[in-house]
């Protein structure tokens, strides 16, 4: 093996945790970070593995989907997990970090390593004669974007995320919400929630006067036309999400016999119908207020969130159609991705990615084929997600237990997130043991 066998581009969280991942299996990793000879315009600090929004890394509850990840990254030994818990702060039922000592925690950790080279300054070519990693986040350069979007041929690399609400499909009201596609007899391929007038009307004035997320400097503030905000459309006037995302056009409620006055559409986000997509409802408004407002639309009054909506600067690849399960380029067997830019969200979702990430590279160079964990499991969840979604309409997610395979029986919902956290757990303690060998 060569003294620089791999090169990682990018110094977060997934590309410290995929250079972990590496160098305890033996492997010499060259990291690739620009700080601080430039930074993007959310990155402050110079150090690697920087916290750029918050300092919490999320609830801690291990019978919640991100504390299941948690406990799956702290099995399969961690960095990320490892710096936490070292630089921990008080945070209630969340685990939160002081973001410096985090990150130089992280640093000397990797420093500290006799196969480990740091190479500062900004990366414009993509070296083709070794195994190399690209985990530079949602910022990336462009300078790297524009050479990324040569390799990918440009089609399956995006700029902006416009996201709509997901919804967990147990908490849709079926009593309500009704299955239906426009003009098409039988059941369709949609769920429907419709609105009378006067609620539509009520929807339509709290849109307009829900509070926003306020964007970030860097933030481009134009609207584009292909995915406008609901907020914004509801301010062209009062009959615009009607006669947009919200038009009845097509529908009959089975229980009344008539056309509603509004609807919202759901589609199914996953092939076991446990995600629903509030169709064309990309929004700026803050999370609790979506909460409030999206509950006030018929069949949704109890609805729980797998993801709320957003639009904002994300650079990601359409990973589906570009991306094997062992986060490998499928057109360029040398070229391996990690992080958020493979169409995740969340810092540990990131680090995840860099995980798996550099667990394949170590995989592939050992000649071992590469079998991602259960997708019963936390990351072989969110590995099927970006692999196996809909080349159409992907988009990044965070962990949810949306994207697990269904409990094999129905539980109390108090109960669904303990037993999700056992069987995950029993089924990573037995693939670690059969393929991490």
């Amino acid at each position: 093996m060569n003294s620089s066998q791999v090169t990682i581009i990018g110094g977060g969280l997934a590309g410290c945790e995929a250079a972990w991942q590496l160098l305890r299996r033996g492997i010499s990793v060259d990291l690739m970070e620009m700080k601080p000879a430039a930074f993007s315009p959310a990155h402050r600090s110079p150090y690697l593995a920087e916290l750029v929004c918050s300092n919490s890394l999320r609830s801690e509850i291990p019978e919640s989907a991100v504390g299941l990840l948690k406990k799956e990254m702290t099995l399969l030994d961690s960095l990320i997990m490892e710096a936490a818990a070292a630089t921990r702060v008080p945070a209630g039922k969340a685990l939160a970090v002081d973001r410096t000592l985090f990150s130089l925690f992280i640093e000397k950790r990797l420093l500290s390593q006799h196969n480990f080279r740091l190479l500062r300054g900004e990366v414009s070519h993509i070296p083709d004669d070794r195994i190399c990693i690209i985990a530079t986040g949602p910022l990336t350069s462009e300078v790297l974007v524009e050479t990324i979007s040569d390799i990918t041929d440009g089609e399956h690399l995006y700029f902006y995320d416009a996201i709509s609400p997901v919804i967990d499909a147990s908490s849709i009201d079926l009593t309500v919400a009704f299955r239906a596609s426009r003009y098409q007899e039988g059941e369709g391929d949609y769920l429907n929630c419709p609105l009378t007038k006067a609620q539509y009307e009520q929807f339509h004035w709290e849109i307009l006067n829900g509070r926003e997320t306020p964007l970030r400097e860097f933030e481009d503030k134009k609207c584009f036309e292909g995915c406008l905000p609901i907020e914004v459309m509801a301010r062209r006037g009062i009959d615009t999400l009607r006669f947009g995302p919200m038009k009845p056009v097509g529908l009959i409620d089975p229980a009344t016999g008539a056309q509603p006055y509004a609807v919202l559409q759901l589609r199914q986000e996953n092939i076991e119908a446990t995600l629903y997509n509030m169709v064309g409802f990309q929004t700026k408004l803050a999370r609790h207020e979506q909460q409030r407002i999206f509950r006030m639309i018929s069949g949704l009054e109890e609805a729980e969130f797998a993801r709320f909506g957003s639009i904002h600067r994300n650079t990601f690849l359409n990973a589906p159609a570009l991306l094997s399960k062992s986060l490998q380029l499928k057109k360029r067997a040398s070229l391996f991705f990690a992080g958020q830019i493979t169409g995740v969200e969340g810092y540990l979702e990131s680090s995840a990615m860099g995980l798996w990430s550099g667990i394949s590279v170590y995989r592939h160079l050992s000649g071992m084929p590469s079998i991602p964990p259960p997708r019963t499991t936390a990351i072989g969840a969110l590995v099927n997600h970006i692999t196996e979604s809909s080349i159409k309409y992907f988009q990044p997610m965070n962990v949810n237990f949306g994207l697990f395979p269904p409990l094999e029986k129905r539980f109390p919902k108090k109960e669904r997130g303990a037993r999700y956290a056992e069987r995950a757990c029993a089924d990573l303690t037995a693939w670690k043991r059969e393929s991490m060998n």
